[in-house]
């Protein structure tokens, strides 16, 4: 590689310091009796003193340098370690010793070409040289006089030059010895800014005279780009070369005083951060002697105030004016202060005797669930009764004022956990609002649809960083009530992982006997949730915890018949599509026939969201036709929803009509947490050797119906007018369409048995026929739940008899009246009664014919 400077120029006088002990000198011609204790002196002589007179030659081998400039009467160690450079070495170092050093343009450039040097150098006479054991030679240089290259006559193996003498003009005079003097001046002030500059050195350069060597020596020590040193080189003139250099360290003087003002002021920020604390302290040791507060003991009187006016417990005003007396003697500084100060302002902060008063005018109650939801008869039934008995509670407390059994009423609980459990869509977390608004207390919900961590109901202890309460706490801090209507919905969606279970901390919280003194981990105190009416919400009970099921009062909300749903979608979802959807309410309406229409072939649920979602649908359709400038039909009718909604999705009747009109399909009902639908079981035969094959994703229970359904029939067979042996040369399946469904339930057996029956038979199910029921191997009929549910899906399908357990037969009176009215109910005690019911003698032939069909 082209030789470069090892050492920066500021360390010249120590760079003998830096060579390795394993570096061998090697004996020049002549070499001067010098040991290594006198290099650093020997180099300033050489530097500063008297430059000898050198005869240049014509020719000169050239040493490319990288990235530093070689000046007249200066002495540079370079290292080396290219081959052609170590070639060049050891080739002169036989000869003069002299050997031409110019500079490359490109400091990155391991191999310039002539080309890629500049033409003005300098002719130096090497004065020591090392051999490094990697192979590299170190030399110390020293420069004698300017030159210019006017050809190269080699490039290999290293590169010489055909020189010519470029010596400077020297002047004199005032302005020059000025001149020098300020360069001198600078430098020395430079000097003090950079403490690794030695003393020494400064005042040696301050002895100079001569300005040309003034500005060699200083340039050769002082930090610049290397144009700028190679500038300075090639400048002819004395007086313009100390003219380049006064800028340039002028501009380094610059760059020097602004770092030290900058440190300085870095230095003063700091011994004024440390003034203000010893002045804060004695501001403190003042304030205390004069009995003034400061800015930690104002803290401390605020907090004082703020638990006095709080009105806690016991209990919790003991602990906070403990942890208050700790917060005032702790400094503002420690990590602690803040814990305790965020724990003091959740305690005062807490609604422990702020509450609403109850508007206990029933009447109003009435007429305010009346206007919010449409039918929810229970619902309403329960929330007016509660109202009443807070109102009958607080009379008989002012009549009987001094009655012994006064300060038991006073006691007793008054908060109530209601469960509303139902599909999506009807109306459960709308219905806590309204309960709200008509007892005239506020409102506060949160999800609990996916929790799975315990802290998030009890909050996490103190000593764990970021530690908050949980969110019952918290949500009462935000609604600032200790009486609020509480809503937790999608209770049945706790979960349980290696955090704790959720569902159990709601013991506590949902138990009307101990919420009075729930426990926050983070409070650490009682907190009174007595008062509060929790409400949950549900859309199947069976994953909810028995545990925390009998804490709360269930309240099932099954659906919407659909003159109900006619009715909410009038008073209700039509104005508020069209409120959200910016029509007028005079510019739309829908006749009954178009509510009818959609409710039967657009949407099937127990619940009116989807029913909202077309009559959206239909809203927008309408707005384009608006935005287009096209005229619009105030009134629409069913032909028009069908242009606007497209073809009917489901037709329930004919599907009904379709699937039993061949024998071995019976129509069952069967619940699911999305209300009740109508399930189709199928059976079929072929010859086999007593195979009974079971499909469509059903669980153990509808398994062992479908067992229990073939043992009866199989047992009963001469009675059907079955073959008794059919089962010996047959095999059977019996499957339950929608199999990526996963299904189960102990509802099934009636359905069952009635399918193998028409289809042993060739009896055809009567289509207008829906059944439920459980059933025994000796063939009696078992009770179901969900029987609301089923009736009101059947109501919704068209089906107008329905066969139902005798057990059964007090739960519809929780129907509607209507759906009473309309349909026909058929109550089975055996599988006889369910039989006689369900088969179409009069489609035995035909039916047999189909069934033959359809087996072969």
């Amino acid at each position: 590689m082209p030789a470069s400077r090892w050492l920066p120029n500021k360390g010249l006088l120590n760079w003998a310091d830096e060579f390795d002990e394993n570096l061998t000198e090697v004996l020049l011609e002549n070499p001067p009796s010098i040991t290594d204790s006198e290099v650093s002196s020997e180099i300033e002589e050489q530097q500063l003193g008297e430059q000898p007179s050198v005869n240049l030659p014509s020719e000169l081998p050239i040493l490319p340098l990288r990235g530093l400039v070689v000046y007249p009467q200066t002495a540079v160690p370079l290292t080396i370690g290219q081959p052609r450079s170590i070639r060049l070495v050891d080739d002169i170092v036989l000869e003069d010793r002299l050997i031409g050093l110019i500079s490359s343009k490109n400091a990155e450039n391991e191999n310039p070409t002539p080309e890629d040097l500049y033409q003005i150098g300098t002719v130096a006479m090497i004065q020591r040289l090392f051999r490094a054991p990697d192979g590299t030679i170190r030399l110390l240089v020293q420069g004698l006089a300017r030159f210019r290259a006017a050809e190269y006559t080699q490039t290999e193996p290293y590169l010489r030059a055909r020189i010519e003498p470029n010596p400077e003009q020297v002047e004199s005079g005032l302005e020059v010895e000025a001149l020098a003097r300020n360069v001198r001046d600078q430098f020395a002030h430079i000097a003090e800014m950079i403490p690794s500059i030695p003393r020494e050195l400064v005042s040696s350069i301050s002895a100079i005279q001569d300005p040309l060597q003034t500005v060699y020596t200083i340039a050769n020590f002082q930090r610049m780009e290397l144009v700028d040193a190679q500038f300075i080189l090639e400048l002819d003139s004395t007086d313009k070369k100390l003219r380049k250099l006064v800028s340039i360290l002028t501009r380094e003087t610059e760059v020097l005083d602004l770092g030290q003002r900058i440190q300085n002021e870095a230095r003063s920020e700091i011994d004024k951060m440390q003034r203000e604390y010893f002045l804060r302290e004695q501001v403190k040791a003042i304030q205390k002697e004069l009995g003034e507060a400061d800015e930690q003991a104002a803290d401390v009187e605020e907090f004082r105030k703020k638990i006095e006016s709080a009105h806690m417990p016991d209990e919790a005003e003991k602990l906070a004016r403990r942890e208050l007396d700790r917060l005032s003697r702790l400094p503002t500084a420690a990590a602690e202060y803040g814990v305790i100060r965020t724990y003091l302002d959740w305690l005062v902060s807490l609604p422990w005797t702020a509450c609403t008063e109850d508007n206990l005018d029933i009447s109003h109650a009435r007429e305010i669930l009346e206007i919010d939801h449409y039918g929810l008869k229970d619902v309403k039934e329960r929330i007016l009764e509660f109202l009443a008995v807070r109102r009958l509670k607080l009379d008989r407390s002012r009549e009987f004022k001094d009655h012994p059994s006064t300060d038991l009423i006073r006691r007793e609980r008054e908060g109530v956990i209601l469960c509303f459990i139902g599909p999506p869509g009807v109306g459960k977390t709308s219905l806590g609002k309204s309960i709200a608004r008509a007892l005239g207390r506020k409102f506060i919900r949160i999800s609990l649809g996916g929790m799975r961590d315990e802290a998030e109901i009890r909050g996490h202890r103190r000593t764990y960083i970021g530690a908050m309460p949980g969110r019952i706490i918290q949500a009462m801090r935000r609604v600032d009530s200790r009486n609020p209507v509480f809503m937790l919905d999608e209770i049945d969606k706790l979960t349980v992982d290696f955090h704790g279970d959720p569902a159990s901390a709601l013991l506590e919280v949902l138990d009307p006997e101990q919420n009075n003194e729930f426990r926050d981990n983070y409070l650490e105190v009682a907190f009174d949730l007595s008062q509060v009416i929790f409400i949950t919400t549900a859309n199947q009970a069976e994953t909810i915890p028995a545990p925390l099921m009998d804490r709360m009062e269930v309240i099932r909300i099954a659906g919407y018949t659909e003159s109900e749903k006619i009715t909410i979608a009038k008073n209700y979802l039509l104005p508020r599509q069209l409120r959200e959807n910016g029509l007028r309410p005079d510019e739309v309406s829908l006749s009954e026939e178009a509510f009818q229409s959609i409710i039967r072939q657009y949407t099937r649920e127990a619940g009116v969201r989807n029913l909202e979602r077309e009559i959206g649908a239909v809203c927008r359709k309408i707005v384009v036709q608006v935005g287009e400038g096209k005229p619009i039909s105030s009134q629409i009718t069913v032909d028009q929803i069908k242009t606007y909604l497209g073809r009917p999705r489901f037709l329930a009747n004919q599907e009904i009509i379709r699937r039993t009109a061949i024998p071995g399909v019976a129509t069952g009902l069967a619940w699911t947490p999305a209300g009740g639908e109508v399930l189709f079981i199928e059976a079929t035969r072929m010859p086999g050797n007593k195979g009974f094959l079971i499909t469509g994703s059903i669980g153990n229970v509808m398994q062992e119906s479908a067992q229990a359904a073939l043992s009866f029939v199989r047992s009963r067979a001469e009675h059907l007018g079955i073959d008794p042996n059919f089962f010996e040369k047959s095999d059977l399946h019996m499957h339950i369409p929608a199999g990526a469904q996963p299904k189960d339930g102990p509802s099934a057996g009636v359905t069952m048995a009635t399918a193998l029956v028409s289809l042993l038979t060739g009896k055809l199910v009567r289509p207008e026929v829906g059944m439920t029921g459980e059933i025994t191997l000796r063939g009696q009929v078992l009770p179901v739940g969900g029987i609301k549910e089923k009736v009101l899906a059947a109501h919704r399908l068209g089906l107008s008899t329905l066969i139902i357990p005798k057990e059964n037969e007090p739960d519809l009176d929780e129907l509607p009246e209507e759906v009473q009215q309309e349909e026909k109910f058929i109550f089975a005690e055996t599988l006889d009664d369910v039989f006689k019911n369900a088969l179409d003698d009069a489609g035995n032939q035909s039916g047999e014919a189909q069934g033959a069909n359809s087996n072969e």
